[in-house]
């Protein structure tokens, strides 16, 4: 029964008082509403888990040192501006000799074909996932909803579908599969689930986060499109959600919030990530110039209406008065207070979307070196991973066994639209560093001076 049956009750039974009706029909009705007030007084709220995730690590055959990135580039008769310009993003993109590509990028000349875009979203999503259900020991069968996230690569049959077959799982499996939605398609995949985990009470719900890169290589020479080409790298995730009460026990986490936000009603936030051709009508992802500065616009919003869920009274007090002392008296002379992040999170995944965004973050929130290690080092290690960069970021956390009981972690993620989208959790226990993880042979060498390496 929901909340609207509850309100049609008593709008019924006001009805039948202002008419003549019978006394019985009258203690019909009465007993309904009765019946139904009790059932929301009882009612249990519900909670969602996050069981356990697992991150791809790209096998070491699919490593792109920035020395061969730019080779290839030269040898791959591209004129001379556009490699020019991918010599100067790589200087400083904050990558180490470790990220990776598919082996059809990597290889005198590229090859663009959908046969090589399928082998590599399967050898990402195939891997994450069986990784993850071997470590959870859960069945395939045993999963009622599946979500996928790809932005730009979405084929036919579509990549849940393909998760479907591979895994064998059930006929009557609630599938989804997210397209457009850019790097914040991970937030939002979880958002999607936690809907229906409370709809659809003790479930079990998989995301599968990935972006795939065979088919996105722009071979123009227009600087904005060129970015994406510099940026992304191959990379991956695949997260259990429950609804289960009894997997409260086994789970790392608890959702306490989703808050998304999204600018799209502006022009320039639109346009800022932008699919389209170029003079020549060659395809490519274009990047504004102005991404840091609508970055941080579409992130103040998000923190407007995060803030009351997760502050602490002092902080939102300070915030507000400084809010009416900056209108009223000294607009000029002062700014707005920034509240104090550290005193409601232990820990922050920034999506990696490149070092001048992780660095803009950092500034603007007045957070400490370590709050921002964890995306840094996931930006250096692997890249720009697009929807699951924040899975590398938490999987660094726990390898590096920081993550304690009741530590609250804030994920940030941004997208095309503009979007920024936050997710809160709760640790329910101590994780224990995990030696199946992305980071498994290298936490140990981590963290790196980013100035000295590049």
């Amino acid at each position: 029964m929901e909340p609207y049956t509850l309100y049609s009750l008593l709008e019924v039974l006001i009805q039948l008082m202002n008419t003549n009706v019978s006394s019985k029909h009258l203690f019909v009705v009465l007993l309904l509403v009765g019946l139904a007030t009790f059932y929301f007084a009882r009612r249990r709220k519900v909670h969602i888990y996050l069981i356990d995730f697992n991150c791809f690590c790209p096998p070491s055959s699919y490593r792109i040192p920035k020395a061969m990135f730019e080779e290839n580039n030269f040898f791959d008769e591209m004129e001379q501006e556009a490699v020019d310009f991918h010599s100067k993003i790589n200087a400083k993109s904050g990558f180490s000799d470790e990220t990776a590509i598919p082996q059809s990028l990597a290889q005198i000349p590229k090859v663009k074909a959908l046969t090589f875009a399928l082998e590599e979203a399967e050898l990402i999503m195939f891997s994450a996932v069986k990784d993850l259900l071997q470590k959870t020991k859960i069945n395939p069968k045993a999963i009622d909803i599946l979500i996928t996230n790809s932005s730009i690569f979405c084929p036919t049959p579509c990549l849940s579908t393909m998760v479907v077959n591979k895994f064998k799982m059930r006929s009557n499996i609630k599938s989804f599969h997210l397209s457009g939605m850019g790097c914040s398609a991970g937030i939002i995949a979880v958002s999607l689930a936690k809907d229906l985990l409370r709809v659809h009470r003790n479930s079990l719900a998989l995301i599968v986060s990935t972006e795939t890169l065979s088919l996105n290589w722009y071979t123009g020479k227009v600087p904005s499109m060129l970015l994406t080409n510099c940026l992304f790298r191959m990379g991956g995730s695949a997260i259990l959600m429950s609804s289960r009460v009894h997997d409260k026990h086994k789970a790392k986490y608890e959702l306490k919030h989703i808050v998304r936000t999204i600018n799209a009603y502006d022009d320039q936030s639109y346009a800022c990530v932008y699919q389209d051709v170029d003079s020549d009508n060659k395809e490519g992802i274009s990047i504004s110039k102005n991404i840091v500065n609508i970055c941080g616009d579409v992130l103040k919003k998000n923190i407007v209406s995060l803030g009351p869920l997760v502050l602490p009274w002092r902080e939102q007090f300070l915030y507000v008065i400084s809010i009416i002392y900056y209108k009223l008296w000294s607009r000029r002379s002062t700014s707005i207070y920034t509240p104090k992040f550290n005193k409601a999170f232990e820990h922050f995944c920034i999506h990696s979307g490149g070092r001048a965004v992780i660095q803009a973050i950092e500034k603007n929130l007045k957070l400490r070196k370590q709050d921002v290690e964890p995306s840094q080092m996931a930006l250096y290690r692997f890249g720009n991973t697009s929807s699951s960069s924040i899975w590398y970021e938490l999987s660094y956390i726990e390898a590096k066994g920081r993550m304690k009981c009741g530590d609250r972690v804030w994920q940030i993620a941004f997208g095309s639209g503009f979007k920024c989208n936050s997710a809160v959790w709760k640790c329910l226990g101590d994780v224990k560093p995990d030696i199946y993880t992305a980071w498994r042979d290298t936490i140990h060498s981590y963290p790196v001076d980013i100035l000295e390496t590049n």
